[in-house]
């Protein structure tokens, strides 16, 4: 396990009219193509206003290396069977061994890299950065972690740009500066989710400039009609992304067409990354549930939810696991959060000689969002000792109507 030097991705761009149901209108989907990203050493849609506050009072929670010259997902060969002598002296052929690969990911929420535009400065995460903390500073607690994995995924809330041009009406809008990407990079997160109701608060110039950030730090970005796929070790895995919170029924679409084009290109794994519920609820909206379930009936592999911007439980459904929400992660859109819970999602898929198995290696790890207890160091950290076991606790109340729990190492109860 462990991070691959070299991978292949590409962007794929699916052909989609959305219709003009659920919350709010849809955007206009884009042409059918493939983009090669080119990728460096290891390295919203309108949506409705979030309730991400900066007080209590509104508390919104807030050396291995893959031959990836083919943009189409390679098979994986097997060994040839080697022959050995028997004692009579004829030859006999042993049968190979199956080649197992085993793939792990690890999600976390949600992630707001600046300020919403009137915060104050002060302690703020825009004033951390620029004190000198460092690209490193902000996940340094979490990036043992997110480097002995072979995917990071977290969900980007709010564009990475200059531009002042921000979108009336919404009553947060968070932007962060373009080389804030690099704290990213320096946390060994390989992609994000931009499916979400802060996408636009710069419109389409901010997500113009969010994706040239990504795309120049080799990070693989997905929303609505863009899916994205990583490669590793040949075991290709999809991305999608949606806005149900802006978008409603209407991103069943995204997700259903999504799916089905991502195994067309010969996706092994398919994601779900899914913005939806109510914020600071703990459990899931009727909704939430059965969008889901659609998701895995339709093919998804995971479904990874946020929005709430606090915990909420996690579901297993025909094999498949719904995390309904991871909570914040590093959050610079509230330099207090009442509620700083929120975990790491890790699974562990096996394939032998390419076939996915059907196991459940499931591991929750327990976090803060800062590493101190008063305010918001915008630091995530993983809980230890009796704080571990409270935030546990907190996740299996959440998923106890859905038959799932976690023991005392975050490690699923089988």
């Amino acid at each position: 396990m462990g991070k691959k030097k070299t991978m292949l991705a590409v962007i794929l761009l699916g052909v989609m009219v959305m219709a003009g149901c659920g919350k709010e209108d849809s955007e206009p989907a884009s042409a059918m193509g493939i983009t090669p990203i080119e990728l460096k050493e290891q390295t919203d849609t309108s949506g409705t206003a979030s309730a991400i506050a900066d007080d209590a009072e509104n508390p919104g929670q807030g050396d291995r290396t893959d031959d990836t010259s083919q943009v189409s997902g390679g098979t994986i060969e097997s060994g040839n069977s080697d022959a050995v002598a028997d004692p009579d002296g004829t030859d006999a052929k042993t049968e190979p061994e199956p080649e197992e690969i085993k793939i792990t990911i690890s999600a976390a929420g949600d992630v707001t890299m600046g300020n919403y535009l009137g915060q104050g400065y002060e302690v703020s995460f825009r004033q951390t950065y620029d004190q000198g903390a460092g690209d490193s500073y902000f996940f340094e607690n979490v990036a043992d972690i997110f480097s002995e994995d072979d995917l990071t995924l977290v969900n980007l809330e709010g564009p990475l740009t200059r531009s002042e041009d921000y979108r009336e009406g919404q009553t947060y809008c968070i932007s962060g500066d373009p080389e804030y990407v690099n704290i990213l990079t320096a946390g060994s997160v390989e992609a994000v989710s931009m499916g979400n109701n802060h996408r636009l608060d710069y419109k389409e110039q901010g997500t113009a400039d969010t994706v040239a950030a990504l795309e120049g730090a080799g990070i693989l970005y997905a929303y609505d009609d863009k899916y994205c796929m990583y490669e590793v070790d040949g075991i290709q895995i999809g991305i999608i992304s949606v806005n149900e919170v802006g978008q409603g029924y209407g991103v069943e679409k995204f997700l259903e067409e999504g799916i089905a084009q991502l195994r067309e290109q010969g996706a092994d794994l398919v994601f779900t990354c899914c913005h939806w519920g109510i914020e600071r609820e703990y459990y899931p909206e009727d909704y939430q549930k059965s969008l889901g379930k659609k998701c895995i009936d339709w093919g998804a592999d995971l479904v990874i939810g946020h929005h709430p911007h606090v915990l909420q439980g996690v579901e297993e459904y025909q094999g498949k696991f719904i995390i309904y929400s991871l909570g914040n992660f590093c959050f610079g859109a509230n330099r207090n959060p009442p509620d700083k819970d929120c975990m790491i999602f890790q699974q562990t898929f096996t394939f032998l000689d390419g076939v996915k198995q059907e196991d459940r290696e499931i591991r929750v790890i327990p976090c803060s969002v800062s590493s101190v207890a008063g305010r918001n160091d915008y630091k995530p950290t993983p809980a230890q000792g009796e704080e571990a076991q409270r935030i546990l606790g907190r996740i299996n109340e959440f998923s106890r109507d859905f038959g799932v729990e976690f023991d005392s190492e975050g490690l699923l109860i089988k």
